[in-house]
């Protein structure tokens, strides 16, 4: 019986899906919670899930748990580019939501970059109406007083500002969602996540803006093109190793 019951319950967590409940890339339940809704042990909805991971419909990963398969989006680092860019290139619906807009006095990483007071951005961006990254942008007040919330709610910082961009500075890092991001991003507290630190110039070489994106691990990678020239110290182009702080 116990074979039936978890090819049972296989089926009926492939309809949910087949009928759109879970959303590519969306987290699904624990198999506890599983298991209360059904009605049955651990190991027999493991077998049930692992039946719809062998099916491609989901997958698995550590610190996610299990979750709807779907193609991460590639972003590639070789242009300044928009969440919404690269998602429109994947085919993906893009959609910003601010949740903060305010000017502020400027935390202490950004203070020495943009100056004593800047204009603090938060939205969640969401691709085909599901969470995709948390996104805070500090912008130099002079270059905000004329923006509104609407405004960066409708475009990108890149669109709006009123000064030609030269380009930026980032780096890319490993992280773990805290309570705010994994509301945001409908994650678990402590998932893994990708942080991008980004510094953004003007054309003259002023920074204009400062900005942190978090993109839940298993939704996003990044693609960088390396040329065949080897560094001196035989590092990677386009990497560089961080000692101890």
């Amino acid at each position: 019986m116990r074979s039936i019951r978890y090819q049972q319950i296989a089926e009926e967590v492939r309809a949910r899906l087949a009928g759109g409940e879970f959303g590519p890339g969306e987290v699904l339940p624990s198999e506890s919670s599983f298991g209360a809704a059904y009605d049955a042990s651990r190991v027999t909805i493991r077998k049930a899930l692992e039946i719809l991971r062998a099916e491609g419909l989901i997958d698995a990963r550590q610190g996610f748990g299990w979750f709807v398969a779907s193609e991460p989006v590639r972003q590639p680092l070789n242009a300044l580019d928009t969440i919404e860019a690269q998602l429109a290139e994947s085919g993906r619906a893009s959609q910003r939501r601010v949740v903060d807009f305010q000017f502020v006095d400027s935390p202490p990483h950004v203070a020495p970059v943009l100056g004593s007071r800047v204009l603090e951005v938060r939205r969640v961006n969401l691709a085909d109406g599901r969470p995709f990254a948390r996104v805070t942008v500090w912008c130099r007040e002079d270059l905000g007083a004329e923006l509104s919330k609407t405004a960066v709610e409708r475009a990108s910082f890149q669109e709006l500002l009123p000064v030609a961009l030269g380009g930026a500075s980032q780096t890319i890092g490993a992280g773990l969602a805290g309570v705010d991001d994994a509301q945001f991003l409908g994650v678990a507290p402590e998932s893994p996540v990708l942080v991008v630190k980004r510094v953004t110039f003007a054309r003259d070489g002023a920074a204009v803006l400062v900005s942190e994106h978090v993109f839940p691990g298993h939704l996003t990678e990044f693609v960088v093109n390396l040329a065949a020239v080897e560094p001196s110290d035989g590092s990677p182009a386009g990497m560089r190793l961080l000692g101890p702080t």
